[in-house]
């Protein structure tokens, strides 16, 4: 059996700095090797897309030397850290841009949700949207209309059809152009994190779909998420991308596994050291820790039922409406819970300098286990720092109700409650 996709030695570098500054002179350097036969001279330069690292090239490798195949029907994950290549590599199977070295070959038409709206027009409606990507993907308007209600229906804004898609919510937009992409039957569908913006009603609908498509429709799906637990219940294969290369491919829990690893020695540094985080710098994470509100010590081990205060420092400039979210998730990467400022209670002003930031928890919830956190930090609309596994904790059980019946289940989250016969 001929692969859906095979990929080939697949490059692409990307030029730093400002655009215009330069590209002329390089331009003309390339057309004047191109007419004497002669080979680009900016491959032999650049470096690796490692952001931890100040380069000496105005040169970067996006990708470098990537090589897979994808088997019709096959459901491939694709994951890895923010600016590991995993965007590029969807862009150019997409045809966003093109490679600058090696090849692509594709068999059948290729549906892309690269991010929210892909391919739609602001000023169209709904209605007009689904036929105009449906032709941009090669479908008559009869296949179209045939699926039409169908496509409607999935993304239940039938309400909104005929309403101009500028209107829509991002929950709206996403859950159309998935509908559309599932239902107008192409050969390959590629799904970016775009899922990330609907509800947890459509996200699962959606990996339901998926699941559907690939094993009953025999069409390949290439699926890119952070979320390990959607990678592990929809994927037959993982491909793992680092700095722009692929240092692993196959078996979906083995690269659970190592890319979990590979983020867990990151967490090891400290805040202030850490490269692999992402935002403008204005703020930034430097330090943390963790305190027994009862002893107000800091703590490694946090007992379920105790009152617990997460403290962070920041250093950065002025800045107003700052928001803070802190995601906590186990080792098996579910989301256990979040806490946003936003939610309990408002933004805040920051003053220019160090200053510290504390999440209080009463009763802390969680059960004895490994547990990790993601830190992120907005402020006028803009993430100013973001960290994955920016810190990692442990929980042992303890005395939550506070009856002395300490709870033997290890998985979930307590809740505070009361029995009573009325």
């Amino acid at each position: 059996m001929k692969p859906a996709i095979k990929i080939e030695n697949l490059s692409k570098q990307y030029r730093l700095g400002s655009v215009g500054t330069g590209s002329f002179a390089h331009d003309m350097n390339r057309w004047w090797h191109t007419v004497r036969g002669k080979a680009d001279p900016y491959l032999k330069i650049g470096e690796s897309n490692d952001r931890t690292k100040k380069g000496n090239s105005d040169y970067v490798w996006a990708l470098q030397n990537i090589n897979f195949e994808v088997q019709p029907g096959e459901v491939l994950g694709i994951i890895g850290k923010n600016g590991a290549g995993k965007s590029t590599l969807l862009k150019l199977l997409s045809r966003v841009t093109a490679p600058t070295t090696g090849s692509i070959k594709a068999r059948g038409r290729i549906a892309s949700l690269l991010e929210v709206g892909t391919g739609f027009h602001p000023e169209l409606t709904g209605r007009e949207n689904v036929f105009l990507n449906g032709a941009i993907m090669g479908m008559t308007k009869k296949e179209i209309a045939s699926k039409f209600d169908e496509i409607v229906d999935f993304a239940g804004c039938e309400r909104y059809i005929d309403t101009p898609v500028k209107r829509y919510s991002s929950g709206m937009y996403v859950r159309l152009a998935f509908a559309v992409a599932a239902h107008l039957e192409p050969e390959i569908l590629i799904v970016d994190e775009v899922l990330a913006v609907g509800d947890a009603e459509f996200q699962k609908k959606a990996i339901g779909k998926m699941k559907e498509v690939s094993k009953g429709g025999g069409r390949t799906v290439l699926f890119v998420s952070h979320n390990m637990a959607s990678i592990q219940q929809l994927c037959s294969r993982c491909v793992i991308l680092e700095n722009g290369t692929k240092i692993f491919e196959g078996d979906v829990n083995k690269a659970i596994t190592r890319y979990l690893q590979n983020s867990k020695l990151d967490a090891q540094l400290k805040l202030v050291d850490r490269k692999d985080r992402t935002g403008t710098g204005n703020l930034k994470f430097s330090d943390f820790r963790v305190i027994r509100e009862k002893t107000n010590e800091s703590i490694d081990c946090i007992i379920s039922g105790d009152d617990v205060i997460f403290q962070f420092e920041l250093i950065g400039g002025s800045v107003n409406n700052v928001n803070f979210r802190m995601q906590v998730f186990d080792s098996s990467n579910h989301l256990k819970f979040l806490c946003n400022n936003l939610h309990s209670a408002s933004a805040f002003k920051y003053v220019k300098g160090t200053n510290k930031v504390q999440c209080k928890i009463a009763s802390f919830p969680l059960l004895t286990g490994d547990y990790y956190v993601n830190l992120r930090c907005r402020a006028e609309n803009e993430i100013q720092d973001d960290i994955e596994f920016a810190f990692e904790f442990k929980v042992e059980n303890g005395d939550f109700f506070g009856t002395g019946n300490i709870p033997a289940i290890h998985d979930g989250i307590l809740i505070n409650h009361k029995w009573e016969i009325i």
